[in-house]
């Protein structure tokens, strides 16, 4: 089951999310109701989570997915007409992503990359209120430094229970859902260029590239974590005006998920709605010195997700 939230009419609402097609959710289950001898009460809010795994109205959900599934002419028949695809969480509590999570990556840059049982996975943040953007939305190329913003697809998850504390083998069982990430980055945004260099100047410098406006978008839709068993067998690409940049798989990834849930909810708490974006592989532009300009289409896809689809321009 794949979910999105989408707008017409200015009118934020859940849907059922097909390659081709959006189905609104409440439609579909005034409809399949009147199919079926189930009585269903579905998308009166646009919070995903409700729908998915730990949301109260997930079994219904689930329920009208897989009959729409069944009878796919009829879910065309219900589809939407022009819908603008939304963020499917538009205001996490906390917005993680990991730097370094594939080998390919560090050693592409010139690194050397480290077995798992002798490191731990770099964490960072990005402002969730501002940072994150809609499938289909345009990403600004910043004044402030325009010359080398770069692309990063990535695997997202959505956690739909509270975690704190949770083991590895355990931590699948607190995932709601995944979604794709693009984790865009300015590679050499130095504020202050005439600055006398501090000792952690560039460390900031690298996490100042990661949080201007609109450079998190996320999408097109969320997964069900049950319609994903294993979150490590995952085909993951991106396209640049049509040319393939980056081709990988998550069973590259040096800490899978579950991993990472275990790492961060040693520390913290992690909510329901929480997103974490789990690095990025190898083809990110920085290392051929290729960058993203206006004008430029981006598609990051992901196996049994689907695809984001931005495009740039000028601030």
């Amino acid at each position: 089951m794949r979910l999105c939230r989408f707008q017409t009419d200015g009118k934020a609402q859940a849907g059922f999310y097909f390659d081709q097609h959006i189905v609104p959710m409440e439609a579909a289950a005034k409809a399949v109701q009147g199919k079926t001898d189930r009585k269903l009460a579905l998308g009166e809010c646009d919070d995903l989570l409700a729908y998915l795994p730990h949301g109260k109205q997930h079994a219904d959900a689930k329920f009208v997915a897989v009959w729409l599934g069944k009878h796919p002419e009829f879910a065309q028949k219900l589809a939407v007409a022009k819908p603008v695809l939304r963020t499917p969480i538009p205001r996490p509590n906390k917005l993680f992503l990991l730097a370094g999570n594939y080998a390919s990556h560090i050693e592409e840059g010139g690194g050397i990359a480290v077995a798992r049982a002798k490191t731990f996975p770099y964490v960072f943040m990005k402002p969730a209120s501002t940072a994150l953007n809609h499938p289909g939305g345009e990403i600004a190329i910043p004044k402030v430094s325009p010359d080398h913003i770069d692309w990063e697809c990535e695997l997202a998850f959505v956690i739909g229970k509270t975690a704190k504390g949770v083991k590895e083998k355990d931590a699948l069982k607190h995932v709601a859902g995944y979604t794709v990430v693009n984790d865009i980055s300015d590679r050499k945004f130095k504020p202050n260029p005439e600055r006398d260099e501090r000792k952690k100047d560039g460390f900031f410098d690298w996490l100042h590239g990661k949080w201007h406006d609109g450079f998190c978008p996320a999408g097109p839709c969320v997964t069900s974590a049950d319609d994903i068993p294993d979150p490590q067998k995952l085909e993951l690409t991106l396209k640049v005006n049509g040319v393939l940049k980056q081709d990988a798989n998550t069973a590259l990834q040096i800490f899978p998920v579950a991993a990472v849930i275990e790492f961060i909810s040693s520390y913290v708490t992690l909510e329901p709605g929480d997103i974490i974006s789990t690095g990025t592989p190898a083809g990110v532009g920085d290392t051929k010195g290729t960058y993203l300009k206006a004008g430029d289409k981006l598609e990051a896809a992901i196996e049994g997700i689907g695809v984001l689809k931005n495009s740039m321009v000028l601030e």
